[in-house]
């Protein structure tokens, strides 16, 4: 038991060294976006719907949301406000979607996998909203597409006069949001590490397979609950084996289908779209993860 504990705690240790400082600029730096930045995006966001851009109002749109430190439930209500200010439903498709794929601080997070996965994070999730944008500028164009009824604009949280302790309280924040997600994902990969032999890794998710990149898209669904936490497992499956577009399938679903995610899109969408948000994404998701193992 105490030799097992060793072993344990040796990867834990390996794996936590590795990740750690990636973890703290994470959430320093999306801090700093948060208060310092959020209302800017916000603003810009705002100030497009009065540009013409037609359909093309999407890659802003969705920019600007992977730029947005908010989280779902932070995102909707700003969404709400947008499309009663005239916003065009696809521009807060994009919005939205790009918003819950990715923001400032996991891109820090996902440096530690390398800048080949992360340039495939970066540009997979950028595509992804573009695409539920594009799909509801062609079919949701009959009356509103989102139901926002149920969602107010909170009052923020960031508002101390005082901004060194604004931001503090920030960094607290997302310190208790993600640690306990960070440790148990740094745990996870440790125990994978010791007791999941690499050729079943490079069995299940490796090669150009659409077997792997069906099964990590589907992994994604239930096993993602923090960005943060799903960084070691990832940094671990990849040097197990695991090739990047299962990777890249698994960073699509993951954060789409997140609990507190469907939640939120549930309510927002109503059950008819919702099944064909779900698909969408399944969907998304291969293709992208065999685009990236054709490509990579």
């Amino acid at each position: 038991m105490r030799r097992e504990f060793i072993y344990l705690w040796y990867y834990f240790e390996i794996q936590l060294r590795q990740i750690f400082w990636y973890w703290v600029a994470g959430m320093l730096i999306g801090s700093l976006i948060s208060v310092a930045a959020k209302e800017r995006i916000q603003g810009a966001f705002a100030g497009m719907k009065d540009r013409r851009w037609g359909i093309l109002g999407i890659l802003p749109a969705c920019l600007l949301g992977i730029a947005s430190p908010l989280c779902m439930y932070g995102t909707i209500p700003i969404a709400a406000s947008f499309r009663r200010q005239g916003m065009r439903e696809d521009w807060l498709a994009a919005f939205m979607t790009g918003s819950i794929l990715l923001n400032p601080q996991l891109i820090i997070y996902s440096a530690a996998l390398g800048p080949a996965v992360l340039a495939v994070r970066i540009v997979s999730c950028f595509l992804c909203g573009c695409a539920a944008g594009l799909l509801v500028s062609l079919f949701g164009r009959k009356g509103e597409f989102f139901d926002f009824s149920s969602f107010e604009e909170k009052a923020g949280r960031d508002t101390h006069p005082n901004l060194l302790i604004r931001y503090l309280l920030n960094v607290w924040r997302n310190l208790k949001a993600t640690g306990g997600y960070f440790l148990i994902g740094v745990l996870l990969s440790a125990l994978f590490q010791r007791y999941v032999p690499q050729e079943l890794m490079t069995e299940v998710f490796g090669g150009n397979q659409a077997w792997g990149i069906l099964m990590a898209a589907t992994v994604g669904v239930p096993l993602y609950a923090c960005g943060g936490g799903t960084i070691p497992l990832l940094q671990e499956w990849l040097r197990s084996g695991m090739s990047i577009g299962s990777a890249a399938a698994f960073m699509i679903t993951g954060p789409a289908t997140k609990i507190t995610n469907l939640g939120a899109w549930k309510i927002a969408l109503g059950w008819k779209r919702f099944a064909l948000y779900i698909l969408f994404v399944m969907v998304f998701s291969f293709l992208a993860g065999a685009a990236v193992n054709l490509l990579v």
